[in-house]
């Protein structure tokens, strides 16, 4: 067996994975975290790490909740606060709020069941984890361990302060709430770096701490929040002067003082080299709430474009995509697909082949039917969905990704070489005629059908539509005329801080007919150069502020109150 196999469950005991979920970036998680997670029954983790693994779990999973989510004990104290994801539809009473995590864990590995018991961090720094391993052990369950990227480790590296240099000075780890009198008498003593776990308002007291022990009051201190998430926010000053720094912020006194922090002391972390070294927070858009209000399938190569950049994307439809009132002309076409009536078939949006694929799987057909017949895709992302079909397109715009570009590239019809003369167009029913027109000017006949109708999408929840009007987003990225229309009809106008990015002139226009300011519009017609556009604007933004002397702000940061009101992104 390879060492990555997982290996199979008991009959009676199951089987239990000790897994790291990292500190809060899900991109962090190992190959063999993912594995484990494809492959649970039962998932057993505290609230905030199954945000980053339930993805990874299998369809269907429910969510049970042990305890009052609302009283989680801070963090290192108390007994953990557990939920678990099981493989079943519906959630299931389980009246587990006095069990402790091994007896819950154990529980849940009886009947040969895959359980994972994902912890934040790593389980070998975990102050749980192994005494469920030796419960596990001693009840005859077997039981690994999946290591993952420790807090005091990737936060540091997410916030751009590295441990050791060329010196290569020790590295000491140290839990703050935890510490021992001896401890911080040790790594005052030594001048290497020291890696501190610890709160937000408890920082000031590890400095402290640190400094009666021997530490210089003028020694170099980071100190990060949130670290390896977009709301990660880090700190630069000295064992003297951490505690100025911060209320000079006015990050204290809140009360959010009570969030686990890490803080990087000593000359050889370099945390004064953080202008050139922090690459994750000087992302162009890093903590940027965009609003991308598209369908989700849409939005969803477009929402992980924008995750590179450092945005927190929020995904709004504003249409719904319904079949057509009448079916039978669609019917007709693609039979005619099938008999040999056409030529060519061009397809104009994602959703065009999603209508044709599901009347193929209606019919019995599969990318098969297709042989013979000449396929064009207005654009990258149409031609994805169609190779994901198992077409590969024989036409895609080599310029402007629209119907213009399309054209652009269609060949006329030659009776000649063309045994046939019809094109399929399906499309939706407030498709434009630009196509059509231009396909009959090159001599074609055109069957334009209607695959889809789109209609106005329900609106989002009052909480979305609150931040759209009162400056909780940053930006918002348009990408037709009708997104404009949709959202403005659904959730209201956003608001004047809000960074208005538009597709293109048409788009701009009907923006600005709606009473919004355009500040960005793409290069060209392309939801990718329009993200790109974006963060271009981002990244000058960024600049200007940094020459200026200014901190550097997100533009919802400022509206009115902003400043007193704690960020959601």
């Amino acid at each position: 067996m390879s060492p990555t196999t997982l290996p199979a469950a008991g009959p009676e005991h199951g089987h239990v994975t000790f897994l790291g979920a990292g500190p809060g970036d899900p991109g962090l998680l190992t190959l063999r975290a993912v594995e484990a997670l494809s492959n649970a029954d039962v998932l057993v983790a505290e609230h905030e790490v199954l945000d980053v693994i339930r993805t990874h779990a299998r369809q269907g999973v429910s969510v049970v909740p042990t305890d009052d989510p609302s009283s989680v004990s801070p963090p290192g104290t108390g007994t953990p606060q557990l939920t678990v994801v099981d493989g079943t539809s519906t959630p299931a009473a389980v009246p587990a709020a006095a069990r402790d995590a091994a007896h819950l864990v154990m529980e849940a590995a009886r009947g040969g069941r895959r359980v994972v018991r994902a912890v934040s961090g790593d389980p070998g720094l975990d102050t749980y984890a192994a005494e469920e391993m030796l419960a596990c052990a001693a009840a005859g369950v077997p039981f690994e361990v999946v290591p993952g990227v420790a807090a005091a480790v990737g936060v540091p590296a997410y916030a751009g302060v590295p441990l050791r240099d060329p010196h290569g000075a020790d590295v000491r780890f140290v839990d703050a709430r935890t510490a021992s009198d001896r401890c911080w008498t040790e790594v005052g003593a030594s001048d290497g770096t020291v890696v501190v776990s610890t709160t937000l308002d408890a920082v000031a007291a590890a400095a402290g701490e640190l400094v009666s022990a021997g530490r210089k009051p003028d020694t170099p201190l980071s100190v990060t929040v949130a670290g390896t998430t977009t709301r990660q926010r880090t700190w630069t000053a000295t064992l003297g002067t951490i505690a100025q720094t911060l209320k000079q912020a006015k990050v204290l006194p809140s009360p959010d003082g009570a969030r686990p922090v890490i803080a990087v002391v000593g000359e050889h972390s370099a945390p004064a080299r953080r202008d050139q070294l922090s690459w994750f927070e000087s992302k162009p858009l890093f903590g940027w709430k965009v609003l991308v209000p598209r369908t989700k399938e849409q939005a969803a190569s477009l929402s992980d474009q924008l995750r590179s950049y450092g945005a927190v994307p929020h995904e709004v439809p504003t249409i719904a995509v319904e079949p057509p009132r009448t079916p039978q002309q669609m019917e007709r076409a693609v039979k005619g697909l099938v008999t040999g009536r056409y030529e060519w078939i061009a397809f104009t949006s994602v959703n065009a082949v999603k209508a044709v694929r599901e009347k193929f799987e209606e019919y019995g057909l599969d990318a098969r039917a297709f042989a013979g017949i000449k396929v064009a895709a207005v654009g990258e992302q149409t031609a994805k969905a169609l190779i994901a079909f198992g077409v590969k397109p024989d036409l895609v715009p080599s310029g402007e990704q629209s119907a213009a570009g399309l054209l652009e590239d269609w060949p006329p019809y030659d009776p000649v070489f063309d045994p046939i003369d019809r094109v399929f167009l399906p499309r939706a029913d407030i498709a434009t005629e630009t196509l059509v027109a231009g396909l009959i000017e090159l001599g074609w006949e055109v069957d334009d059908v209607t695959a889809y109708r789109t209609v106005r999408a329900s609106p989002p929840p009052a909480e979305t539509r609150e931040a759209i009007k009162g400056g909780g987003f940053d930006a918002v990225l348009f990408t037709s005329s009708s997104t404009v229309r949709n959202l403005v009809g659904i959730a209201g106008k956003p608001h004047n801080v809000t960074v208005i990015a538009c597709i293109g002139p048409a788009t701009a226009k009907t923006a600005e007919e709606h009473g919004l300011r355009v500040d960005v519009m793409a290069p060209e017609p392309s939801v990718h150069k329009l993200a790109e556009a974006l963060a271009d604007f981002g990244m000058k933004r960024r600049a200007a502020a940094l020459e200026a002397g200014d901190p550097v702000t997100r533009p919802s940061e400022r509206r009115p109150g902003a400043r007193r009101r704690r960020s959601t992104t």
